[in-house]
């Protein structure tokens, strides 16, 4: 079918050329994960390409060494060729297709109506309640006089599922794809190998000295650690609700909690992560804007601009919660999570999903080579 593509056949064939080229070259081979990957294979299939894609971690180190890179007539860029490759692989892998298809192509207007029609069924939800929409509300379960414990239970229960089916699917289409050979290897081994990837976010250290984006002049590791920030301030607030939700239905403690509780100590301590992480990503898409010329890609802005939405009216909330300012600062902070929840399949997210599947991929297959090489020589023999 022809969603299930690249772009186009040219670029198709653009990028087997330029990683047939790599593969000659070598040069950039203790840079990343992609170059070794690269190394074991002669020809490049589609599939090929778009496992690559998902190595790839997008630091520009190989492009800053390539001397075969833009304005040489080989036009090498390793790093675009990829980022396109990738991108057409989150849509092509999703599902519905069509749903994919028009949030990825339009990931602004996408947040925006979905902020607003969240927003605006909170309100809808709240005046069901005959409560002013402007009124103190504290003590035990002040939150459920706002929107009712069932309707949030539903309404991001349901957008829960939906999430893990559709991301599930996808990386599943995308494993299927391949064709890693694991042999005898560890499963255990290659996903310890896979943790000491992604614990340290070892390939965004761009070979060593640091990634060379935003600025090629100056490799650093701020990049890494912005990421960090975002991935660690992320789970630390999935913790906080996982912990609010044991207080909750298990110790009969309703929300809110006190600033020293469990939860919302976690909770600002991820929030906090997440802001400076998402703040600090932003400011970098428009620093290799201004230096690198390369405008931001609107997918790279929104996600994160919404995530960061997200963390934003979640510590505006915590901070107001006792005032009467708090139904309405409750609606846009749930507001802003639907247009997560709702846009997060098609966003930017998934490419942690699949850069862990893509990882793990590899250290089977690293792990398979020596065995394959015994197997062989056995055959011959």
């Amino acid at each position: 079918m022809r969603r299930h593509k690249l772009p186009t056949e040219t670029f198709l064939e653009s990028a087997q050329r330029q990683l047939n080229i790599c593969n000659a070259c070598r040069y950039c081979e203790g840079y990343c994960a992609v170059f070794p990957a690269l190394e074991l294979r002669s020809t490049f299939t589609e599939a090929d390409v778009t496992y690559l894609a998902n190595l790839c971690h997008d630091c520009r180190a190989c492009l800053d060494a390539c001397m075969y890179a833009p304005p040489h007539e080989f036009g090498v860029d390793i790093p675009a060729t990829l980022r396109t490759a990738r991108d057409a692989g989150y849509v092509r892998y999703a599902w519905p297709h069509r749903l994919a298809t028009l949030l990825w192509h339009h990931p602004r207007a996408s947040v925006a109506v979905a902020t607003l029609g969240g927003f605006v069924a909170a309100l809808v939800a709240e005046s069901a309640n005959g409560r002013s929409l402007v009124a103190g509300r504290s003590g035990p379960g002040s939150f459920y006089t706002v929107i009712p414990w069932l309707g949030m239970v539903l309404a991001f229960g349901l957008a829960a599922l939906f999430i893990i089916a559709v991301v599930s699917g996808a990386i599943v289409t995308f494993w299927r794809s391949g064709t890693v050979r694991p042999g005898k290897a560890s499963w255990g081994a290659a996903w310890r190998g896979v943790i000491a990837d992604v614990v340290p976010l070892r390939y965004l250290g761009g070979g060593g000295p640091g990634c060379p984006y935003p600025d090629p002049d100056r490799p650093s590791h701020g990049r890494r650690l912005l990421h960090q920030a975002v991935l660690y301030g992320f789970l630390l607030d999935f913790a906080s609700t996982c912990v609010a939700a044991i207080y909750q239905d298990i110790l009969h403690r309703m929300p809110p909690y006190p600033v020293t509780s469990l939860p919302v100590l976690l909770g600002i301590i991820g929030g906090v992560g997440v802001i400076a992480g998402c703040t600090g990503l932003l400011h970098l898409r428009y620093a290799a804007w201004r230096l690198r010329h390369e405008r931001p890609a609107p997918q790279d802005v929104s996600f994160v601009a919404v995530l960061n939405l997200v963390a934003i009216t979640g510590m505006i909330l915590l901070i107001l919660r006792a005032t009467p300012a708090m139904p309405i600062l409750l609606d846009l902070h749930l507001a802003s999570v639907f247009a997560l929840f709702l846009t997060l399949p098609y966003s930017r997210f998934v490419h942690a999903a699949y850069r862990v599947a893509a990882l793990l991929r590899n250290r089977l297959e690293e792990a398979a080579q020596p065995q394959l090489g015994a197997e062989d020589e056995g055959v011959a023999a």
